[in-house]
């Protein structure tokens, strides 16, 4: 790597060659672990909503197993409200981590949800009263698969960008 100056007076000179590419060397290494964090950062939002997919699904097989007569009203709504509350904190995190990783579109899209579960937090209808549980059967059913929909569109258009964003930093190499 190293060789003394032709002229003789002791001086070390670096070859050129040697330093473009150790810097190409560097540079590569250095976007290739930035793609590595955003996948992975991408990996646990995924997990996150995927979670919340399992959260809502859990709802949805309680109130299905109530219109079936499997369980009676008072399990039934307490498994449900148990779910409730991790529910309304995981989509809070998953808003507030696409903020402050700035994915700002994702977060932009995550926001509704996140308003309607705030909404019914604030104005005390987040829980289900087990004396109106077959009264509000159906709608409860209706809301819950809206989210469930909603929270598939999610998890596409996060897959798709993720893809997306790989191919993208493999065709930079």
């Amino acid at each position: 790597c190293w060789s003394w100056n032709p002229d003789g007076n002791g001086e070390i000179e670096n070859y050129r060659a040697v330093i473009r590419t150790n810097s190409s060397y560097q540079s590569l290494s250095r976007a290739s672990q930035s793609a590595e964090l955003w996948t992975k950062i991408l990996d646990l939002a995924n997990e996150q909503r995927t979670a919340l997919l399992v959260i809502i699904v859990f709802q949805l097989m309680c109130l299905a197993d109530l219109e079936f007569d499997y369980i009676n009203p008072y399990d039934s709504s307490s498994r449900i409200n148990k779910a409730i509350m991790p529910e309304y904190i995981t989509e809070g995190a998953l808003c507030l981590f696409y903020l402050v990783t700035g994915h700002w579109c994702m977060s932009l899209i995550c926001a509704p949800y996140l308003y309607y579960n705030a909404r019914l937090y604030t104005r005390q209808k987040h829980l289900i009263d087990v004396t109106e549980i077959f009264n509000q059967l159906h709608a409860e059913k209706k809301q819950r698969l809206y989210k469930l929909f909603y929270l598939i569109i999610l998890l596409f258009l996060s897959i798709f960008w993720m893809i997306l964003t790989a191919l993208e930093d493999h065709d930079m190499d």
